[in-house]
């Protein structure tokens, strides 16, 4: 079987297109298509759903993506092992949770650029179900995501545990919730939050259920910056890391409540596929950074 032919498929599964993939291996289209139909051709199997657009591999497809990657991956790590200079080279594809963007994508992404300059970034955002599957899958080499407190992940991944995470809940200032505030009272009011897949919405949710109490979802937005622009105008109660909060131009318009009995967090952790292989540097630094980050004191919290 061809490498190359193989380079060529994966690219077109990565990036949903000829054009895509030409652009990638720096190939002509046509280069690109002659390589797809040879690998077909060697399997004796049609690869790609040619009438989806994007571009969908079929279910054998998925399966040689799935095989295709973990040798493309052995490669990699062969010629790093091999390497007289020993420098880290390839794609080191991330996944991580919108929540931990804002530290994710600051000092830690700094950190491999200038430990691992050879080593090209891939990083994709996404909520926690997804990011598991794509690492499952080996559509993505690790993953820095939150879990609801009690969720474990996968056995057949290599999970480390970064630790509880908290946010914290504000209303517009004019909204006068009670203080103290109970559940009850935040059960009377709307909330502005992420798309169902998040791990502090599957928490909160099932604070509200156990107490009995309803929990309504008037708004979801996927941007923080929007959704804490609408708590500022009293659409509802949000949920924001402290982080995102320090740097919003909102966060002079909002207030933070404090609960009793309840304080939203969830756990963070960082996953991949075993063995690690030529990765296994490049992961435990982007681990320690953002360890480091999530760690870091918040005006906020006490």
């Amino acid at each position: 079987m061809n490498i190359h032919d193989l380079e060529a498929f994966v690219a077109v599964v990565e990036t949903g297109s000829i054009v895509g993939a030409s652009a990638r291996l720096n190939l002509t289209q046509p280069g690109v298509t002659r390589r797809i139909q040879n690998l077909e051709e060697r399997l004796n199997t049609t690869l790609l759903d040619r009438q989806s657009k994007p571009f969908k591999p079929t279910a054998a497809g998925r399966e040689a993506y799935e095989h295709g990657r973990r040798v493309l991956r052995s490669l990699d790590d062969l010629k790093a092992g091999v390497s007289p200079v020993g420098d880290i080279e390839g794609e080191f594809r991330l996944g991580i949770m919108p929540y931990l963007s804002d530290a994710a994508l600051a000092f830690p992404v700094e950190r491999l650029r200038t430990d691992f300059p050879k080593l090209t970034l891939r990083i994709t955002s996404g909520w926690s179900p997804r990011l598991v599957d794509q690492v499952l899958r080996s559509e993505l080499d690790a993953a820095a995501l939150c879990l609801a407190e009690g969720l474990q992940p996968p056995d057949e991944l290599v999970s480390e545990d970064l630790g509880i995470q908290s946010v914290v809940l504000v209303v517009a200032k004019d909204l006068r919730l009670p203080k103290p505030t109970s559940l009850e009272d935040l059960s009377k009011f709307p909330w502005v939050m992420n798309e169902t897949g998040c791990g502090f919405r599957t928490f909160i949710r099932r604070q509200f259920e156990a107490a009995r109490l309803p929990f309504n979802v008037g708004v979801e937005a996927l941007s923080a910056d929007l959704r804490l622009s609408l708590v500022a105008r009293g659409h509802g109660i949000g949920i924001i890391t402290p982080a995102a909060l320090t740097g919003s131009p909102w966060h002079d318009r909002v207030e933070i409540i404090e609960v009793q009995d309840f304080r939203p967090q969830v756990r963070a952790w960082m996953l991949h596929r075993p063995p690690a292989g030529r990765l296994t540097r490049p992961i435990a630094v982007f681990r320690d950074a953002l360890l480091e980050g999530l760690q870091t004191p918040s005006p906020f919290t006490s």
